[in-house]
């Protein structure tokens, strides 16, 4: 069995970065945990104080958890490499220090998003700016909101790719009392789970913030798993994922929970604020505005019908108010619920 990693990078320092980063320092305590962080500021206080004030407040970080804002000092030697920065700037930031990786380490993408112009999953765009292997690739979702897994609150999780020894090595490097992972070999469905339920969340949001009721937000969640899991079968990916923890259970999460992101921008939304104004008020990206437009071309390239992300982005794009939503679903032709 192959040892534990010693040291461990994280790239992006942003709420699911650290805590990510504090997951794997609280399984290890031994193991070297460097975050990159883009801002000073930011590095030193996670060096110095333990803490990440600006997305996680006071909560105090492992002291094996270290930052800096030097990219190839952090992945300097390390064999784990966790990703988790803006989806839309993953191919830059790659770009920029992926020289800098060790070769043989194995990449982890934490980004729920496909990148615009290519519609290109997180590990599709790893795969063609890294001359890496298949078999260093994986991803961890499910429903992990950030805040409640760096307080400690128990949830589980999903580390998926094709290589099962490789995640099996990466889910006994995350195991506190508090993270459960379970170990799948879909990494596309795995991946298009997280992408989808973040344009369902902006849909639920948006209800949200019309005042609309829990039937109708129910509604949108489980239609929104039927179109989710439409697409994830086209590209490859198995109905049974949609039903685990990183389809239902994480769409569960973002569009149930007040500190989902793109739920939150949903309802900022639907209280009549402008893609603008939304940005000001958050001080992190709700992915499924940036990602919606792609999933709905990938969606249409695989002839996939995905009314609501349909309807999401025509609403963030300016096509129709937030008032004709609703009725862009309710006016659609009668059919079975049955999948076929």
């Amino acid at each position: 069995m192959k040892a534990s990693p010693q040291r461990i990078a994280v790239m992006g320092s942003g709420s699911w970065g650290t805590t990510f980063a504090k997951v794997l320092a609280d399984s290890d305590p031994t193991a070297d945990v460097v975050l990159w962080a883009r801002r000073a500021e930011v590095a030193t206080e996670i060096s110095e104080l333990h803490t990440n004030s600006t997305y996680l407040g006071d909560l105090p970080l492992p002291a094996n958890i270290t930052a800096s804002t030097d990219p190839a000092a952090v992945l300097a030697g390390a064999e784990l490499v966790i990703l988790a920065v803006p989806a839309q700037s993953l191919r830059q930031q790659l770009t920029e220090w992926g020289k800098a990786v060790e070769p043989g380490a194995v990449l982890v993408s934490l980004m729920k998003g496909l990148e615009r112009g290519t519609d290109l999953r997180m590990t599709e765009v790893i795969a063609q700016v890294l001359p890496v292997d298949q078999s260093q690739l994986a991803v961890v979702s499910g429903p992990n909101l950030a805040k409640e897994i760096a307080r400690g609150e128990p949830t589980g999780s999903v580390v998926a790719g094709s290589d099962r020894d490789t995640v099996e090595w990466i889910a006994r490097a995350c195991t506190p009392s508090y993270f459960r992972p379970y170990t799948n070999s879909d990494i596309v469905g795995v991946e298009i789970g997280g992408i989808v339920k973040n344009v369902i969340a902006l849909a639920v949001g948006i209800c949200d913030g019309m005042g609309m009721g829990d039937n109708t937000k129910a509604t949108i969640i489980t239609r929104g798993l039927a179109e989710t899991t439409r697409l994830a079968t086209a590209l490859g990916g198995s109905a049974e994922t949609m039903a685990g923890l990183a389809g239902l259970g994480d769409l569960v999460a973002t569009c149930s929970s007040p500190l989902s992101r793109n739920r939150t921008a949903g309802r900022l939304i639907g209280e009549g604020k402008t893609l603008e104004q939304v940005a000001q008020e958050m001080t992190q990206v709700a992915e499924g505005i940036k990602s919606g437009a792609a999933v709905l071309d990938l969606a249409a390239n695989h002839g996939v019908e995905m009314p609501i992300t349909q309807a999401v982005v025509a609403v963030i794009e300016g096509k129709v108010g937030v008032s004709s939503m609703a009725r862009m679903l309710l006016e659609r032709d009668l059919k079975s619920e049955e999948i076929h």
